[in-house]
Parts: C-alpha cells; sequence; structure tokens
C-alpha cells in the first residue's frame, strides 16, 4: 500500500524538553504550544514539577511558572529519558538544589559518566552506581567555571555543561570540534543569556533569571523520518509534511535521503530508486536518531551503505547497532555488524517476521515501516514502547496507507 497524504506532526522532543527546563529558570509564567506528547518529555515536566515548578497541560499547551526552585522531597523519576537527567542534572546544579535521580531498567544501565566528569571539574559533589543511576547531586555554592572539550560529541552533555554554568561563578567554554544539535544555545541566546557560538561556545554566567516566552515548538524531523523513509521506499507514495523544524543539525536525515536519490523539497517525499551511501563519523551528530530508519531505507538501495563512527547507538536506548542488525537479519537482509556500525549489502527483499524491540522506540517504529515495505506489518514484541516519543505514530501511520 502506498504512502500518500499531508500530515502536521506532534512537536520536536528536543526542543520540547528544553523549553520546558528554560521555562522553569524564567520569571514568570511561560507558554509553550504543540509539546512533544511522548513519555519522554512529561518526564521532564513532572521532574521539574517535584524540584516546585508549576505546571499544568492542555490539548499539547502547556503554562509553566518559573523561578520557584526547591530541593525535592522525592527521588526524581526519569523514566526512560536520557535527555531528562543529563540536562536537569546540570540546571538543578546551577541552581544549588539537590537532588537523587532514578529511571526505569533500560535508563539505570546506560553510562551517565560523561556528565559527571565535568560537573565533578566544576566542583559538584555527585555520588553514583558505577557511573550509572541512581545519581545523586548535593549543592554547593561553589560551582566553578569549566573549559571543556567533551571525549564524544554529545549535545546532551554540551547542555549539561551549559545550564550549569548559569549558576556558575565564571564563563564556561565548550569545545565542539564536531557540531551537535544547538538548541540549547539557540533558546538560551533568545532569552537573555550572555552566550557566543564560534569554534567554542562561550557562556557567562547568568545572575537574573531568563525572560518569560511564548513559543510554539516545530514538528520533530525525527519523527518525520520514519514517514519519509516509507514514503521514499514504497511505489507510488508522495506524502507532505507540514512544520517540520529545519535546524540544520538536525535534518541529516533529510540530506543522506538526498544522496541516496530522493529529491526532497518542503518536506515532500515521493518514492524514488535509491543509492547507497557511506555514513562517517562526521555525519552521525546530525542523523543519530535516524540511523534505524536510515538502515531499513538502505535495504532498498541498489548499492551497498556503510555507517562507521556510530558507537554511540551501543549506549542509546538500547544497542541500536545490535537491534538493527539482528532484526534486518531476521528479515532476510544482508548485512554485517561492525563494532562501531554496520554494511548493508544488495539487494534485498525483506520477509515480514518478529522483530524483537528490546523495548526501544527507534527500532520499534523502524521496523514497523520495514514490515510495510515486506507487505505487511511485522510482529513487534513491545510495541507499547513507542509511547516513549510518539504515541500517535501507528495512528498516524494507518491515515496515510491508501
Amino acid at each position: 500500500m502506498p504512502i500518500r497524504g499531508n500530515i502536521t506532526l506532534p512537536g520536536d522532543k528536543s526542543i520540547s524538553h528544553r523549553a520546558l527546563m528554560c521555562g522553569a529558570l524564567a520569571n514568570g509564567k511561560s507558554v509553550i504550544k504543540n509539546i512533544s506528547t511522548g513519555q519522554d518529555v512529561e518526564s521532564t515536566r513532572t521532574c521539574l514539577s517535584e524540584c516546585g515548578i508549576y505546571s499544568k497541560k492542555e490539548n499539547n499547551i502547556v503554562e509553566i511558572v518559573g523561578n520557584t526552585f526547591r530541593n525535592p522531597e522525592n527521588k526524581l523519576d526519569c523514566g526512560n529519558s536520557g535527555t531528562t537527567i543529563r540536562l536537569l542534572s546540570g540546571l538543578l546544579a546551577g541552581k544549588k538544589i539537590s537532588s537523587t535521580f532514578t529511571g526505569d531498567h533500560s535508563l539505570s544501565s546506560r553510562p551517565m559518566g560523561r556528565i559527571i566528569e565535568p560537573l565533578e571539574k566544576m566542583g559538584l559533589q555527585i555520588i553514583s552506581q558505577n557511573g550509572k543511576l541512581p545519581l545523586s547531586i548535593t549543592s554547593t555554592n561553589a560551582l566553578h567555571g569549566i573549559r571543556y572539550n567533551p571525549p564524544k560529541a554529545s549535545a546532551q552533555v554540551k547542555s549539561c555543561v551549559l545550564f550549569a554554568g548559569l549558576g556558575a561563578n565564571a564563563p564556561v567554554v565548550i569545545e565542539e570540534p564536531i557540531q551537535t544539535r544547538d538548541h540549547s544555545e539557540i533558546m538560551l541566546k533568545e532569552l537573555g543569556v550572555d552566550i557566543a557560538c564560534g569554534k567554542d561556545i562561550i557562556l557567562n554566567p547568568q545572575s537574573n533569571p531568563l525572560m518569560p516566552f511564548n513559543m510554539c515548538v516545530p514538528g520533530d524531523p525525527s519523527s518525520a523520518a520514519f514517514f519519509s523513509a516509507a514514503s521514499a521506499m514504497i511505489p507510488d507514495s508522495d506524502l507532505t509534511i507540514n512544520n517540520v523544524l529545519a535546524n540544520p543539525t538536525r535534518i541529516g536525515f533529510y540530506d543522506v535521503l538526498t544522496k541516496m536519490g530522493e529529491k526532497v523539497g518542503d518536506v515532500r517525499v515521493q518514492y524514488s530508486l535509491l543509492n547507497g551511501v557511506s555514513i562517517g563519523k562526521k555525519d552521525i551528530p546530525r542523523i543519530i536518531d535516524e540511523l534505524p530508519i536510515l538502515a531499513i531505507l538502505a535495504t532498498q538501495a541498489d548499492s551497498p551503505t556503510t555507517v562507521e563512527g556510530a558507537e554511540e547507538l551501543r549506549v542509546k536506548e538500547s544497542d541500536r547497532i545490535h537491534a538493527i542488525c539482528t532484526n534486518l537479519k531476521a528479515m532476510s537482509a544482508k548485512v554485517i555488524e561492525k563494532k562501531d556500525g554496520f554494511i548493508i549489502d544488495t539487494p534485498n527483499i525483506l520477509h515480514n517476521t518478529n522483530i524483537k524491540t528490546y523495548h526501544d522506540h527507534r527500532i520499534a517504529m523502524a521496523f514497523t515501516v520495514a514490515g510495510l515495505n515486506a507487505g505487511r506489518y511485522n510482529s513487534l514484541d513491545n510495541e507499547d514502547c513507542i509511547n516513549i516519543s510518539f504515541p500517535e505514530f501507528n495512528s498516524v501511520l494507518k491515515s496515510i496507507l491508501k
């Protein structure tokens, strides 16, 4: 069945997290429209509430009243959300708030050393379980400035340090040889923070609360990628997606799709014959969330696709390299798993099968789309994990199957 229609998607997840955090830092009421509907973003809102920040949500519109922080009485449950724990730990450190973070089984297995290192260098006292959750931070009045070059390109680590730097006693400087998504920098600058972005990112401490704001969150390009991929590889498809975020650090998927031979205009995607591509380390930060669905696309190309430098996929909500390769092999695709990526050979005729989601929302959505290419839905062992980021995924997909 072809993919056809015109759709508008819920708000971008990364911006929604940051909008809530900026609203919490603002002096007064902010309004956030078209906020992401995923459980991850709700985890951030719940954690902020535990820290004294009032908000209410109605019809995907959140009103949030900031600058009322207090030490939480309970542990902060981040659910499955790595963005929540990594950004909020920096934000609360900067506000001199003591707290303990927990999460679900998946989040508790993910490494937190990448935020522990810079925050400890800034003078924060941290107790963790072997570099993983639970993680406790203790308030300090002596948070220092820092010059930091993250060992691995990470927007979450960068944002953690920037939020902490708002409450430091000296500037923070972050070196970023490979640019990652820059939503935090853009939003902080727009709200009055003294931040300069060039070869280095330089943020000066903020003595005053941020300005309250009204904003409408654009559609999530990571969510859009699944429908775009389906349209690109299913014959007779023609899909338009409205109001999708066009930040250059987030649309690497569409750059790759163009290289594969697809014509992309105002996020209108039509079926086309696809070419294989080579994706390297410098490409990864701009497409890290879209690699599972790009792997599905690559099975339908006319030549091999190689992905290298993507070892970060090993420590996402699941080991996504292993999950991608295991499930593609189950669907009869030619794939070689590598330490830092994979090689997908062609040609491939996919067959429907039972999919191991590893409780990972992006694996579940990617292999739902893969099943359509094979002729019908695959059977997922955990369809509910999609709700972490995109509860409406299946209903939107069914609405454009013609």
